[in-house]
């Protein structure tokens, strides 16, 4: 099968970066929709035998789900071209989503979770394909910042609307993902397939082998970021409560404060992107994250846990944008939705291996918070040696002068 035809002399602009946007957002809804309706579910499945086990499989599935096969995703993108596999993967991804509204069977509910995990493995692998496609570097900054301030935004708005859902039904919260038939008419309007362009690296070069080395290094920064990135969001309640027990309501108005400096972290990635290299901004990013974590995990209060969080949010705001910019910077076009595939496998397997690494530090510490802390010490550690790379490369032209 051949790619389709490519269309050479179109400029993206608003319609193609807002569309790309709110795609973006799809993969997130899978998390973040369930953060109210979780008790629901268990309440109406509460007679169903491993119902503790099988809820959250419930909830995980569609990670677990792109952490396998976004790579696979990458190499049809590659091969067949951008926009079909969009356009497919977006109305897939309705269909499998609404699907538990009209399902009772717990296990038919997870099997059309993980059909929705391969329609979210495309239009993550995509989204990200595309916005390098589309823009040179100023325009994927801006865009990436654009999402990345998006982000925090819209996942309010979905929780807020989820807790409504809900109480109509306890499983009212699947109909979020409808979102996608009104995205899926945008796409077939403005996402176009594109062409190799100007901006695009290594632009004059016939196309070479598929550069390993590259993306190997690429998605083991990724993992590695990935799993400090997921510690709070999997262990903060944990870690909290070790200072006592905190009520519910108490948590989420104390997380979603914090979380607003999270539009902060993406507004300094757009800031600083243009403006320092790639390990000077890996070294602020590691710095604030590792801070962060080991505040919360050394601080002997509740205040002191807090503005530690704080710093942290802002960190996981600068996190994502920055490792998506420094793919698309370094991937060729003939090569980049199978790159862009294997930075998502490596970020989502990265929410995998997290919570082996908190379990290992707890264990050595005999806490969550000690875990935090260790965490926290890793990211510092990280930050010294992006230090050194950026001090280093510093150094290099001076050398090659003299």
């Amino acid at each position: 099968m051949e790619r389709g035809p490519v269309e050479i002399a179109r400029n993206a602009g608003p319609p193609q970066g807002i569309t790309l946007v709110l795609a973006g957002f799809l993969p997130i809804l899978a998390i973040v929709t369930l953060t109210t309706a979780v008790p629901s579910i268990v309440q109406h499945f509460k007679d169903v035998p491993n119902v503790g086990l099988k809820v959250p499989l419930l909830v995980s599935s569609p990670g677990l789900t792109i952490g396998l096969l976004a790579l696979f995703a990458g190499v049809l993108v590659d091969k067949f071209g951008r926009r079909p596999l969009m356009v497919g993967a977006t109305l897939l991804y309705g269909f499998a989503g609404a699907a538990p509204f009209f399902l009772e069977d717990i296990n038919a509910i997870i099997g059309s979770r993980l059909v929705l995990g391969i329609a979210e493995a495309a239009i993550l692998t995509i989204v990200n394909t595309l916005i390098a496609d589309y823009w040179d570097d100023k325009g994927r900054r801006k865009w990436l910042t654009i999402q990345g301030i998006a982000g925090p935004v819209l996942a309010t708005s979905v929780i807020t609307a989820s807790g409504y859902l809900t109480e109509f039904r306890w499983n009212g919260v699947f109909l979020v993902y409808l979102i996608a038939l009104p995205l899926f008419v945008a796409m077939y309007l403005f996402i176009y397939e594109p062409a190799r362009s100007g901006h695009d690296v290594r632009q004059q070069e016939p196309v070479g082998a598929f550069p390993w080395a590259t993306v190997l290094s690429i998605g083991a920064l990724t993992l590695f970021t990935s799993c400090l990135y997921y510690v709070w969001i999997i262990q903060g309640g944990l870690a909290f409560n070790e200072l006592g027990a905190v009520p519910p309501a108490e948590l989420g108005r104390i997380f979603g404060m914090a979380s607003l400096s999270v539009p902060i972290g993406a507004l300094l990635f757009g800031y600083l992107s243009g403006r320092i290299s790639m390990a000077a901004q890996l070294t602020i990013l590691f710095a604030m994250l590792g801070a962060g974590l080991a505040g919360i995990g050394a601080a002997p209060g509740k205040t002191g846990m807090i503005t530690a969080l704080v710093l942290q949010q802002a960190a996981a705001g600068m996190a994502v944008p920055t490792l998506i910019s420094m793919a698309q910077s370094k991937l060729p076009f003939e090569h980049r939705g199978r790159g862009m595939g294997m930075w998502a496998s490596a970020f989502f397997l990265g929410q995998f291996v997290s919570p082996f690494f908190v379990n290992f530090a707890r264990n050595a510490t005999g806490s969550v918070r000690g875990a935090f802390v260790c965490a926290g010490v890793v990211g510092l550690i990280a930050a010294v040696v992006a230090l050194a790379n950026f001090l280093r490369s510093r150094a290099a032209p001076a050398a090659v002068a003299a």
